[in-house]
């Protein structure tokens, strides 16, 4: 792994606040320009910013800022970090173990129905195999293609359930929402038209109600009124 300087713009705020290195040295060891420096010098740049001792960090030595103090034109240089970390290997086809390689056409034919949308090359990385043998499958025309069956790549252990998701959530980015099928739940606005619908009419049948018993009580006084008069005549 490359020894490169943690923090660069806290390391200059320090080596500016407490050496007498020239803002070009500064500038030449955190990776900034002269002018930057200087700023930061001023107080016209890097406020807020706390500096960071490079010799703390093991990143630079005392003797190096001394030997850089006396002679102007010194190159300071990094120390040699203490541990050593082992550079990242650099991603390659994804390797598939020996007994699981006689699965990858199962799983191939499973994403290939299942997820029409995934590319060749997303394919290739999530079971690690090559393009030609998945447009064999995809044209029915892998040796073993009638004996083939679907089996989840997830299920056999080729990829994990997030590498599937990461790369049907890539090829899905952009198109357009599959529609919806069978019952779905009404919008809010829907639901809350409806509820105001349903508490109207539900309020005029009470009204209609209170109309027809209000008619019926009239009529029956009515009725009785006329009884009386009937009976007032005959006496």
């Amino acid at each position: 792994m490359a020894n490169t300087l943690l923090m660069p713009k806290a390391t200059a705020v320090w080596l500016v606040d407490n050496t007498a290195l020239s803002f070009d040295q500064i500038a030449q060891f955190c990776g900034l320009h002269p002018l930057e420096v200087k700023a930061i010098a001023d107080g016209e740049s890097a406020q807020g910013i706390k500096g960071m001792d490079p010799i703390m960090t093991g990143q630079l030595s005392r003797d190096e800022i001394a030997r850089g103090e006396r002679d102007i034109n010194h190159r300071l240089k990094l120390s040699e970090p203490k541990v050593r970390v082992p550079e990242s290997k650099r991603k390659g086809p994804r390797y598939t173990p020996l007994s699981k390689r006689q699965d990858r056409p199962n799983a191939i034919l499973w994403l290939v129905r299942n997820h029409p949308e995934l590319k060749d090359a997303a394919i290739s990385r999530l079971v690690g195999t090559t393009k030609s043998t998945i447009e064999q499958i995809r044209e029915r025309k892998h040796w073993n293609s009638a004996n083939l069956t679907p089996m989840d790549p997830v299920t056999l252990g080729l990829c994990s359930q997030i590498d599937l998701d990461i790369e049907v959530q890539r090829a899905s980015h952009g198109r357009p929402a599959a529609a919806p099928t069978g019952d779905t739940l009404l919008p809010a606005s829907m639901t809350e038209r409806l509820e105001v619908g349903e508490t109207v009419a539900e309020e005029e049948k009470e009204l209609d109600a209170n109309a027809v018993f209000a008619k019926l009580s009239s009529l029956k006084s009515k009725h009785e009124d006329e009884d009386e008069d009937e009976l007032d005549h005959r006496r």
